[in-house]
């Protein structure tokens, strides 16, 4: 018997969208979204929440597709803080704003504070 013997680990991979296995898979490639990076404007906040808590949010972002979720993920992970995507608005915990607005910049985004 193998460690992972019936896990998902053990299982090929598969598509998420046609449940193909992915070598087999004939899925078009997601779009890149839309509008390019340049021609949107990230508008920076700090907000305070209950408890003195503080988040930094970014609007001004268009939603199209997955593109939020993975800039989210970026994000995060160059910031290393927390974060969550709340009805098209990104937030980050604490005070980000130095470390977003550099990274927004290299990924072509025009940046608003």
């Amino acid at each position: 018997m193998r460690l992972f013997e019936g896990t998902p680990f053990d299982r090929p991979p598969r598509c998420e969208r046609c449940d193909q296995l992915e070598e087999n898979c004939q899925c078009p490639s997601l779009p890149e979204p839309r509008t390019p990076p340049d021609r949107q404007t990230a508008r920076i906040q700090l907000e305070t929440r209950k408890g003195k808590k503080q988040v930094t949010v970014i609007r001004g972002l268009l939603d199209e597709g997955t593109h939020l979720a993975e800039l989210l993920t970026h994000l995060k992970s160059t910031c290393g803080a927390g974060g969550s995507l709340q009805e098209g608005a990104l937030e980050l915990q604490g005070d980000q704003r130095d470390r977003i607005a550099p990274a927004l910049k290299r990924l072509g985004y025009r940046v608003r504070a």
